[in-house]
């Protein structure tokens, strides 16, 4: 079978520990689905994740370790930062990154962890334009869940970069305001690496489009809201399972504190059975399953039940 077109393959990128690589075989799955031919590139938060995709060797999947791409200037910063707050100031260097180890690369599409595919995305980037250097998308809220002037307009879930001089103008803007701050709380309009976002379309408008197929664009706080809108069967080509956490070795938060409704519920069947398939590959590699229990049992034992009587959080026993 003849190698395609160095320029017709995609180039993904994403990042995380450990504790989110059920998610991130997930996401790689989806991939595998929908998005020949693609390469997938991981920045590993820490090195045990590192060790098990080695083990693991999932096609088509490049690894770049930490140290490789922290810099002085992040090294400075990273013990001021959380965890995730360090994973949020990193995600706007792994399009460097990957241009760096990628020469045929013409473009690198940054995916959260916890996105799966269900068609695919040069269904999204198709709308990035001849004449235009930056893609990326809306959170595209439904009204009752309108968190635009917290959280941001836009979200950093699904973003693209071309290997152009004005793509790097926008990506070093965002680097650089990333270093001075990012942080999990609102704060002089700013909210981690994201609410950054809601300035690009005022300061580099002749570069960046924004993805126009928001029903595409699933996730807990809209996916009920576009299906009620439609009236009809919801064809995304992601949804983002924001919200959903490991909790247990057998037990899993599908989503908290919305209302996600009939159509939404189909999405998370079909996510629980790839990951179920993805814990058990990682039981056969001696790897434990990473969750994260509650830090507080009998508060969250309470918690639990107020949101399963309001119907706003979901738990799904796991095989």
């Amino acid at each position: 079978m003849p190698m395609p077109n160095a320029t017709l393959v995609e180039h993904f990128c994403t990042l995380f520990d450990s504790n989110y690589l059920p998610l991130g075989m997930a996401l790689h799955q989806s991939l595998m689905t929908h998005a020949q031919p693609f390469q997938l590139w991981v920045l590993c938060m820490d090195e045990l994740v590192e060790q098990q995709l080695q083990q693991l060797a999932l096609p088509q999947v490049h690894l770049i370790p930490l140290h490789q791409i922290e810099t002085p200037a992040l090294r400075a910063i990273k013990p001021g930062r959380s965890r995730g707050e360090y994973c949020w100031t990193l995600t706007s260097f792994t399009f460097q990154a990957v241009f760096d180890r990628a020469p045929t690369a013409q473009r690198v599409t940054y995916l959260d962890a916890d996105l799966f595919f269900f068609d695919n995305p040069r269904v999204l980037l198709q709308e990035l334009a001849a004449d235009k250097h930056v893609l990326f998308t809306e959170h595209a809220y439904a009204p009752e869940y309108d968190q635009s002037q917290t959280s941001g307009r836009f979200c950093v879930q699904f973003l693209t970069f071309k290997r152009t001089e004005p793509a790097l103008t926008v990506m070093q803007w965002w680097q650089n305001r990333c270093l001075e701050w990012c942080f999990n709380r609102v704060e002089d309009g700013k909210f981690g690496d994201q609410k950054y976002l809601d300035e690009w379309s005022n300061l580099f408008s002749e570069d960046v489009q924004i993805v126009q197929q928001v029903e595409k664009t699933l996730a807990p706080w809209n996916v009920n809201f576009f299906a009620q809108k439609t009236l009809e069967n919801l064809h995304p080509v992601f949804y983002h399972f924001h919200g959903l956490k490991i909790v247990s070795p057998k037990r899993v938060q599908l989503y908290c504190q919305y209302r996600i409704g009939q159509q939404g519920m189909l999405f998370y069947q079909a996510y629980i059975q790839v990951l179920e398939m993805n814990l058990q590959q990682l039981r056969k590699i001696g790897a434990p399953v990473p969750y994260f229990p509650p830090s507080n049992e009998v508060k969250e034992v309470l918690r639990r039940l107020k949101r399963s009587l309001m119907h706003e959080t979901q738990f799904k026993t796991i095989a």
